[in-house]
């Protein structure tokens, strides 16, 4: 218990050091893990099952040679690449929109910065390091969130395009 009011003091002080725009960071961050967990979770646990379905339906068919069984055939791989595909645009969208946020944080200290700087003068240094800090911590929150989706989300298109291809690979068209 002593260790999680640790961690909490450490998050509560780094997020005072870095600004409120670390709210943000942290809002868009967690927002794509769970985009990502939910994609990783679906392609691991409930597509499996929907292309047993579509096996056993292809299978069962008596017509897997005509024109209209090809059709129907790419319909359904079609369906299952919609399925896995959803919301990866999303989570791209957020991957691309933490440095961005970042650099809002960026602005935001630089401001505070050129505030101190129009009141105090630069006589004061801790006053303007204050400011400087929260300018550099959000860019560096963005941009680690940002690395940390970029490397995920290409595993996870990875496994999309291989469960779309095992499908396809899958229903042999005669």
């Amino acid at each position: 218990m002593h260790s999680l009011i640790e961690l909490w003091e450490s998050v509560r002080d780094f997020i005072a050091t870095g600004g409120d725009v670390l709210y943000i960071v942290a809002f868009v961050l967690f927002a794509m893990w769970t985009l990502l967990i939910e994609r990783f979770w679906f392609v691991s646990r409930e597509f499996p099952v929907m292309r047993n379905k579509i096996i056993a339906d292809w299978n069962a068919r008596t017509d897997t040679t005509s024109w209209y069984a090809h059709k129907i055939r790419d319909a359904w791989v079609s369906e299952a690449s919609t399925k896995l595909n959803e919301r990866i645009n999303v989570i791209k969208t957020l991957v691309a929109v933490c440095p961005m946020v970042g650099l809002l944080g960026t602005v935001t200290g630089m401001i505070a910065v050129f505030e101190i700087m129009a009141l105090q003068g630069t006589g004061n240094p801790r006053l303007m390091a204050s400011g400087i800090s929260m300018a550099t911590i959000p860019t560096m929150a963005g941009m680690v969130a940002c690395l940390s989706g970029v490397f995920v989300t290409s595993k996870l298109e990875g496994k999309v395009k291989s469960a779309i291809h095992e499908l396809s690979d899958s229903l042999p068209h005669h």
